[in-house]
């Protein structure tokens, strides 16, 4: 049996179907404290629907077969259990909503990213269209090139996917729309590889989770290939949005996961994590670079045993890139912290792993650190049978000789582009499900049969984001130099992360193994330190009892504001008479009381304290007088 029950959550965020009759799937997932997963049967859901739009009936392995009676409409499928609930948004039906018809094609900017072209009018599906040339053969890394509107363009209603006709030369690039959410976050839509010849209509699905109403930002065709050199042209035209009846679902409660500490300080040993700078030697003062640089002063000054630069500390994979790195390594850090660099698609970009090799040395390390052992693997090639089977096998053979070795009490998995993917393009993890679920699983099996400690650390997504797997913590590091990809209160910010190590003894590990479904032993934790220019503390002069002031903070990172909360880690303090926590523990001669997870302060007596946070390094306080009793 797992925990008690805390969470629901469904196989599947939307189901659209395409009209009456068409039928769709979900399933029930329950969790508990410890992120285990079971499926829940459908005997023991209560569902509510609209019962004149779908019909909802049990299937096979315990899913739920959704069937529209409608050729249109939308509505929710809501499970429970107990007080806990789980809805599914359903839509039947879509209309073609124009978006771009390319009449205007003259009026459209072209850009590029190691490569040249241009765009001019042409003639088109119907009508006008939009001609993109390219030269794609002046360099062996991934290579784009860009066609934008002449404003971003608003996409009405909450489109389940866009269509778009491609005149294609069968040369096999990647074309791909990009639209801006409502949170500023980036989503990219894929479309299939262009290997055809002539006028093709091609859909550009919608992830599920986003963030209504999209803006167009551009559309573009990659190539990342190295291999593959040639100059070509296209033609696009009648972008339209598939919009289905709009449906609302209820917002989802981020989860903070106990992984991320406010400070890891007192824990025996730290080390350090930084990833995707992605700077470039032609540009050797970039402000990319000097996050970088900042990144090293920083967390060298923390004293970390060593550090792991999980991925894509370069864009280009050029011989240059990697001697620039070298070089801000050795004058940064000085050869008095040990690190490890684990490559990311970035050190190949579609070439070869031979540069990195040749500066860094292997893409696999296996070191044991004070009772825990690191496994770094290569996902350069977005995969980890890219980086060879080997490596798979090595990852095996580690685990099972560190469930058998007692100096081991913990194994840390490193690898650039991580199992899953938390925004919901889901662009950013690994390629192959099958290879996620393997990882997932053998580290939730290593843990549970052993008792002792599993974590991966990943990057690639441009967020900071901490979850669980079946008891295991996964990070995802976010971005050290370049800019984040999601919104600054969901983990987009440019910083890095100090962790700390609490050994588990064999005594810890036994009782976890004989009995796993207690709690895993509390032995590793995430300080993230976001990069902070000025640091802002808002609270109030004075507070009355029974008025709560509210206490917030937010720092910056030159034009972004990232508010000090959640997964941002923060140390709040104050005056000895000021007691951090809830109004229940305070002491008697606390004279107010600071709940940081609520941003409350309550005033019990008559006086004054001082409220302090501190962020990265960073401190900044404020003076609140308090009453005991509140102002007539």
């Amino acid at each position: 049996m797992l925990q008690p029950l805390t969470r629901l959550g469904a196989t599947s965020d939307r189901v659209g179907l395409a009209g009456a009759d068409a039928t769709g799937t979900f399933g029930v997932v329950g969790y508990d404290r410890n992120g285990n997963s079971a499926p829940i049967e459908p005997g023991d859901l209560k569902l509510d629907y609209d019962a004149s739009l779908l019909s909802v009936t049990p299937a096979q392995h315990g899913y739920f077969t959704v069937k529209a009676l409608k050729g249109v409409g939308s509505g929710l499928v809501t499970a429970r259990v107990g007080a806990l609930s789980v809805a599914v948004p359903v839509t039947v039906g879509f209309e073609d909503v124009a978006v771009a018809d390319f009449e205007n094609a003259a009026s459209w900017t072209f850009a590029a990213a190691r490569a040249t072209g241009s765009l001019a009018a042409g003639p088109g599906q119907s009508g006008g269209g939009l001609r993109l040339s390219y030269d794609f053969t002046q360099s062996t890394a991934t290579r784009a090139a860009y066609a934008s509107p002449p404003q971003q363009l608003v996409v009405p209603g909450q489109p389940q996917a866009f269509g778009l006709w491609i005149n294609s030369s069968g040369k096999g690039e990647w074309p791909s729309l990009e639209f801006y959410d409502a949170n500023g976050q980036s989503q990219i839509l894929r479309g299939p590889h262009l290997t055809w010849t002539g006028w093709k209509y091609v859909e550009f699905a919608v992830p599920p989770g986003v963030s209504y109403p999209l803006k167009l930002r551009r559309f573009y065709v990659a190539e990342t290939r190295g291999d593959a050199k040639y100059t070509s042209q296209i033609t696009i035209d009648g972008l339209v949005a598939r919009v289905p009846p709009s449906v609302q679902a209820p917002p989802v409660a981020k989860l903070a996961d106990p992984v991320v500490k406010a400070a890891v300080g007192a824990m025996p040993w730290r080390f350090a994590v930084m990833s995707d700078a992605q700077f470039v030697a032609r540009q050797p003062d970039s402000d990319i670079v000097k996050n970088a640089r900042r990144t090293l002063r920083e967390l060298k000054a923390a004293g970390p045993d060593f550090l792991l630069i999980n991925g894509d500390l370069v864009d280009e994979a050029s011989p240059e890139d990697f001697a620039l790195a070298k070089r801000i390594l050795d004058e940064e850090l000085g050869g008095s912290l040990p690190y490890y660099y684990v490559p990311g698609n970035h050190e190949v970009m579609g070439g070869k792993i031979d540069n990195f090799k040749a500066v860094f040395g292997d893409t696999t390390r296996v070191f044991d650190h004070k009772g825990t052992r690191f496994v770094t693997l290569d996902t350069s090639r977005l995969n980890l049978r890219g980086g060879g089977f080997d490596q798979i096998a090595m990852l095996r053979d580690q685990l099972s000789a560190a469930a058998q070795d007692s100096s081991v009490g913990s194994v840390v998995v490193v690898f650039h582009v991580p199992p899953r993917d938390p925004t919901p393009g889901k662009g950013s993890q690994l390629g192959d499900r099958k290879e996620a679920a393997l990882v997932e699983g053998w580290l939730a099996d290593f843990q549970r049969t052993t008792g002792k400690g599993a974590a991966y650390l990943g990057a690639h997504v441009g967020t900071f984001n901490a979850s669980r797997v079946d008891a295991v913590p996964y990070f995802i590091n976010g971005n050290s130099g370049k800019n984040p990809a999601t919104a600054a209160d969901d983990g987009g910010f440019t910083g890095w992360s100090l962790w700390g190590v609490d050994p588990v003894t064999p005594k810890e590990a036994e009782h976890v193994r004989r009995n796993w479904f207690v709690d895993a032993p509390d032995w590793i934790g995430a300080q993230v330190r976001p990069h902070v220019d000025t640091l802002t503390l808002t609270a109030p002069s004075s507070v009355a009892a029974g008025s709560p002031g509210k206490v917030t903070a937010t720092l910056q990172q030159g034009e972004r504001t990232v508010p000090v909360a959640y997964p941002v880690s923060a140390e709040w303090s104050g005056s000895p008479n000021l007691h951090i926590g809830s109004v229940r523990s305070a002491k008697p001669w606390h004279v107010a009381v600071l709940d940081p997870a609520k941003g409350t302060l309550t005033a019990l007596r008559d006086g004054q304290v001082v409220v302090a946070v501190t962020v990265n390094g960073v401190k900044n306080e404020a003076t609140v007088a308090t009453a005991a009793r509140a102002a007539a």
